[in-house]
């Protein structure tokens, strides 16, 4: 059948057209000429009510800014005759009853055509608007989650930085990936110098092969180790250092990756060496005293997730009032049957606040000036006897800030009560030190 033979209904044709068209005279009134029937359902208004109408009459505007970028793109349209695609805008619309009534938020994405005539002078403005609402809000949750993701990333960066304990990560054949502040500060070399297999130049010569040991071992175990060595100091002097390697699994059994943190022991075990020197019939008591030592350190959990699993008491204090936000568990192990997070320390633990603890975080808490104490007595039922006695604490309390704002403290701390005792009963052989 020869082409000419059919009848074209047009304006049915462009009003089934399955897309959101609204057809517009270039007037500056952008006057409303016709729409299809996606755009009538989708703008919820019947074809008579718009048609003839000035746009911004037919279909106010938000606000005046998107109503300028409405016009700025007819008037692109007019004066260079091309295609233009407007910036996202926000144009709510109407509930139906049964949805609740009220408006509902939605963003829409509109593309301006020139339709010309023959002579190809501007005759129509075509637009087509599509629904991106569902596209917007994912992509604004998306950027939201990711905020979320990189302050809580940045949060823990800087916990990990802030511990006053070595850290670093090692690849599942034990070479290391990362070393915190306190790693590159003890040893004066930079990240890149470090890495991979590179650390082991600061070993004490005579201790590499004690570390290559503990390495096969790790590799071959995949169990938690220990192990010191004496570490080179930014000042050429060796100090020895306590480390503690914990291996991540994922949850087929494959080993991912070790955390390792280590301890300054230094002042530690000379101050053993002397007192065994200085009373060799005590030696039985001193080594029992340095075992002592280690086993205090063996039993303290070493880190998982990088934090929580350290050897050491570590808590959070939010806020002037000094409120738990965290404590790990060998910080809660002290205080069993008491509930700290959500508290202050003048709430949770009224025995040691009365002892001074409180001026002192004050006072870090205000001035920024980290507080170190070596072997400070604090009273307390650290035996969980019911009764308070002496214990002996290492600690640091240290301010965090948080986008320039004092936020609270750090405190890290050790407890060396069993040192310490054994100490005085070296220096005072048949006394009842308690």
């Amino acid at each position: 059948m020869p082409a000419h033979a059919f009848s074209v209904d047009y304006q049915h044709l462009f009003h089934s057209l399955p897309d959101n068209f609204l057809l517009m005279a270039p007037d500056a009134d952008a006057t409303i000429v016709d729409n299809t029937d996606g755009h009538a359902a989708a703008s919820l208004k019947n074809r008579a009510d718009v048609v003839g109408r000035p746009l911004f009459e037919a279909y106010p505007a938000t606000n005046e800014a998107s109503a300028h970028i409405m016009r700025e793109s007819h008037e692109h349209v007019r004066r260079y005759l091309e295609p233009h695609t407007m910036p996202l805008i926000r144009y709510d619309l109407a509930r139906s009853e049964e949805q609740g009534g009220g408006l509902e938020e939605m963003y829409w994405e509109a593309t301006h055509y020139p339709i010309l005539d023959e002579q190809g002078q501007l005759q129509f403005i075509l637009q087509r608007t599509q629904n991106v609402t569902e596209r917007h809000l994912a992509e604004l949750r998306s950027q939201q989650m990711q905020r979320e993701l990189d302050e809580q990333q940045e949060r823990t960066r800087f916990i990990l930085e802030a511990l006053p304990v070595m850290v670093w990560t090692n690849r599942p054949d034990g070479s290391t990936d990362y070393f915190n502040t306190r790693w590159l500060e003890f040893t004066g070399r930079s990240l890149v110098d470090t890495v991979g297999w590179n650390w082991t130049q600061d070993i004490h010569p005579d201790d590499i092969a004690t570390v290559e040991k503990f390495w096969a071992k790790a590799r071959l175990e995949g169990s938690e180790l220990q192990t010191e060595y004496r570490l080179r100091r930014h000042n050429g002097q060796f100090r020895w250092v306590l480390v503690r390697a914990l291996p991540r699994f994922a949850p087929d059994g494959q080993l991912l990756m070790w955390v390792g943190c280590g301890t300054d022991i230094h002042d530690q075990k000379l101050m053993v060496e002397e007192l065994l020197e200085q009373n060799e019939q005590q030696a039985a008591l001193s080594d029992q005293a340095y075992e002592t030592f280690r086993q205090m350190q063996q039993q303290r959990e070493t880190f998982y997730n990088l934090f929580m699993h350290t050897p050491a008491l570590i808590c959070i204090l939010r806020g002037p009032e000094h409120r738990y936000e965290f404590v790990n568990p060998e910080y809660q192990k002290l205080f069993p049957n008491r509930d700290l997070v959500g508290y202050t320390v003048a709430e949770a633990l009224p025995e040691i606040a009365e002892q001074g603890v409180l001026e002192l975080l004050d006072k870090v808490y205000t001035t920024g000036t980290p507080f170190i104490g070596n072997e400070i007595p604090i009273l307390l039922d650290w035996k969980n006897t019911g009764q308070v006695e002496p214990a002996y604490f290492n600690f640091t309390y240290q301010q965090f800030q948080e986008q320039g704002q004092t936020s609270g403290i750090t405190v890290f701390a050790v407890n060396v009560t069993d040192l310490v005792m054994a100490r005085k009963a070296l220096e005072n052989p048949g006394s009842d030190v308690r």
